[in-house]
């Protein structure tokens, strides 16, 4: 079964690597580099490909806020907090938060939505979009081929060595959550407190 999806991502790898780059991304690209330094992938097609990918699924959320209010509206009952706080880094931050959000962790699908709300230019998002989504494609893909023999000699410590790795793998991935649902909860926290100072002035 392993054989017959290695064979698959070799012959499909641009795809696939598309298709993951719409969904989700980090793990697509790393394997685009080990693939290209391996030889199954030639470098700068496989930047291209993540990077459209990427930018697609993107340029997807943000019409989906400007344009479908029924999904919208379903998603703002059951991330509320989320949609306000890209809201509120969107006026702090401006463009900038567009070209960071792909790293944000919780925040990646709901920020090109809760910006796809607003009238915030769709000129603007795509240009800001691209370059960002190529940016990401780069930082995440070139090093994978880089360092494509220490990934693959660190894959096959993990396969040996499941019972180690696994572990820690929960326990990084674990804190990493953790520290991101902090920082949510942190800045809806001080939402609400300024919403109340507000208040409470007029």
């Amino acid at each position: 079964m392993e054989q017959l999806f290695l064979q698959w991502l070799k012959e499909y790898g641009y795809i696939v690597l598309f298709g993951w780059s719409i969904l989700e991304g980090e793990m697509g690209l790393i394997m685009a580099g080990i693939m290209s330094h391996t030889g199954d992938m030639f470098l700068p097609i496989a930047l291209i490909v993540g990077a459209l990918g990427g930018f697609t699924g993107d340029q997807i959320y943000f019409y989906i806020g400007r344009y479908n209010k029924n999904y919208i509206h379903s998603k703002l009952r059951s991330q509320r907090h989320k949609f306000a706080i890209a809201h509120l880094l969107l006026k702090k931050y401006g463009w900038p938060l567009i070209f960071v959000q792909r790293y944000m962790y919780g925040m990646r699908t709901v920020i090109p939505m809760a910006i796809g709300i607003t009238k915030y230019s769709s000129k603007t998002f795509a240009i800001i979009n691209l370059a960002s989504a190529f940016a990401w494609a780069a930082i995440t893909i070139v090093p994978a081929y880089f360092f494509g023999n220490e990934l693959l000699e660190l894959l096959k410590w993990m396969k040996a060595n499941w019972y180690f790795a696994l572990p820690l793998v929960l326990t990084i991935a674990g804190s990493v959550l953790y520290s991101l649902k902090r920082l949510e909860n942190n800045i809806a926290k001080k939402r609400r407190l300024r919403t109340k100072k507000v208040a409470i002035q007029e």
